[in-house]
């Protein structure tokens, strides 16, 4: 039996529900070396911004145990660059665009969205929450709820009717279901969760921070019990809205859990660093054990962690455990 892979995030259809993370596969190019990205459910681009920016200073990246501490600063050519090389290139390779974004302002997610609507070819929008917000002194978008709601309703408000937008959530706040539920009210179609844990490392070599600027993004299999958390309760909370599961995707059995909890698709990231083909690996591992289980459909698993328990199979037709009173 071959499953179908098929998933639906809103009202657009994925092949498979496996997809690239922000910010781990650029814009394709790094990855076609490796496998036809064609394959997958969809690329998610790195973070686009509307002007080019260098990002911050070396040293950017420190591994952890488990993990991966980062600190690129939204490294990028900028949205015209974007459209007039990397999204042609990605289309002409026959991959789903899903584009992530990000701004200081709501009004520069409002212009990325804008200009984003006006080319051809882009599946999905991915709003990045975690953004410092400039009129916050830098406090991201993503720990406050009003003002991640206002960037949600901006770029709601420029980007097409056929066109998911969905918000990138940062579990680094004190009430994930609460911001997850403003963001729906605010117009998002779907929920990428989680972004990177903030963590620091120091070196006990050069007695300094491991990053540049102290502190950075913690990702790897360090964070997925956290990140199966977060989509285990959003989706309880919001059953019917669409969910982007990542953090620490290494296996099919690890993309299983995160759909089990509740993501219709789930994004591999840190791993590409060490394996960039994992992506098809872990695709294949998916099928697999949707093969050894017996399921039909990968859409029929989504969130079954949350359904009762079946009758036990260790009791007998008169209800007594096997082997007792014989």
């Amino acid at each position: 039996m071959t499953p179908d892979l098929r998933v639906r995030l809103g009202d657009i259809e994925l092949a498979n529900p496996i997809m690239t993370a922000a910010g781990c596969a650029g814009s394709g190019r790094e990855l076609a070396q490796f496998f036809d990205i064609a394959r997958i459910g969809a690329l998610v681009t790195k973070s686009v911004m509307v002007e080019p920016r260098a990002g911050r200073p070396a040293p950017r990246v420190a591994e952890t145990p488990s993990g991966m501490l980062s600190a690129v600063g939204f490294q990028g050519p900028g949205i015209e660059v974007f459209l007039q090389r990397d999204l042609p290139w990605l289309l002409s390779r026959g991959g789903r665009a899903v584009v992530s974004v990000a701004g200081g302002s709501p009004q520069e997610y409002a212009e990325l969205a804008r200009r984003l609507s006006d080319a051809s070819g882009v599946t999905m929008i991915e709003v990045n929450l975690s953004s410092p917000n400039l009129a916050e002194r830098g406090r991201h978008f993503a720990h406050d709820a009003g003002a991640a709601a206002r960037v949600v309703n901006a770029v709601r408000a420029k980007t097409r009717s056929d066109i998911p937008v969905f918000a990138k959530l940062s579990p680094d706040v004190p009430d994930l279901v609460a911001l997850a539920q403003e963001c729906v009210a605010a117009g998002a179609d779907g929920l990428s969760m989680v972004n990177t844990v903030r963590g620091m490392a120091i070196d006990p070599v050069t007695m300094r921070p491991a990053v540049a600027g102290g502190v950075g993004g913690l990702s790897g299999p360090a964070i997925r019990p956290i990140a199966i958390a977060c989509v285990y309760e959003v989706h309880a909370a919001l059953p019917k809205v669409p969910l982007i599961g990542m953090g620490g995707v290494r296996t099919g059995s690890d993309a299983l859990e995160f759909v089990l909890a509740g993501a219709s698709a789930v994004a591999v990231g840190t791993v590409i660093f060490n394996d960039p083909s994992a992506c098809v690996r872990i695709l294949r591992e998916f099928e697999q054990a949707l093969v050894d289980r017996g399921v039909g459909r990968a859409a029929d698993l989504v969130g079954a962690a949350h359904r009762p328990p079946g009758p036990r199979h260790d009791d007998d037709h008169r209800g007594r455990p096997r082997g007792e009173g014989r």
